[in-house]
């Protein structure tokens, strides 16, 4: 499996471990406002990093770190990520795997199978605006929806997250999304901020009334809604 980076220690990424984060590349969205245009648009065009090196940092840092974070990019789309997975754990770290839920199948298999210790699912938006929010024009929503039906059963540790664009979210939206992660163990709203590698300008970041209040709803449906910025 091709790593493209590695943050070596991170204390928010994980909730509850210190962690390293392992980026992969490719993606199967568009989203407008990802951070990592570079790892979905063109992944050959940034190194790559051997997987010795990465198992040797992780080797060393044993009893330092506690999990792994594997992201991206969207790391289901590729075909060895369980079997990369399991090399994690089998150095005795917790593996949380960040996804766009677009591929039920692999994420069942990640938590099933017992390669992921936590989900992060990101929620791009109610499903009349999915297509938009993530930048292709034929989505299929019902794998979107399988996802999150099968997070909501609770195999594993999980939570929904939604990074919030002026331009593509509203307060019916988010009605839309609190009806659709109802009863969901936490949801983090996240404040969309350029900083730089973006697949589309122009887009600006939700004032912190509108925050405030896409909050207030969401708790309508949800218990444990909080605001994560970053």
């Amino acid at each position: 499996m091709i790593i493209h980076g590695l943050q070596k220690m991170t204390l928010v990424d994980y909730p509850g471990k210190v962690a390293a984060i392992l980026f992969t590349g490719s993606c199967d969205f568009r989203c407008p406002f990802c951070q990592n245009a570079s790892l979905v648009l063109d992944p050959s065009s940034e190194p790559e990093i051997p997987e010795e090196e990465i198992f040797s940092y992780l080797e060393k840092r044993k009893g330092m770190l506690e999990g792994v974070v594997m992201t991206g990019g969207e790391p289901t789309v590729h075909s060895d990520l369980l079997e990369y997975m399991d090399k994690i754990k089998n150095l005795g770290y917790s593996v949380k795997l960040d996804t766009n839920g677009y591929r039920p199948d692999v994420l069942k298999k990640a938590v099933l199978g017992g390669y992921a210790d936590y989900v992060a699912m990101d929620v791009k938006n109610s499903l009349s605006k999915y297509a938009q929010t993530a930048g292709i024009k034929h989505l299929f929503t019902p794998l979107i929806e399988e996802s999150i039906s099968f997070l909501k059963e609770g195999h594993v540790p999980y939570e929904f997250r939604t990074t919030v664009v002026h331009e593509l979210h509203s307060d019916e939206d988010f009605d839309s999304i609190g009806k659709m992660c109802e009863g969901a163990e936490r949801f983090y709203l996240q404040t969309f901020s350029n900083k730089g590698d973006i697949i589309e300008e122009g887009l600006t970041p939700p004032s912190p009334d509108d925050m405030e209040r896409y909050i207030m709803i969401l708790r309508k449906y949800i218990k444990n809604v909080s605001l994560r910025d970053r």
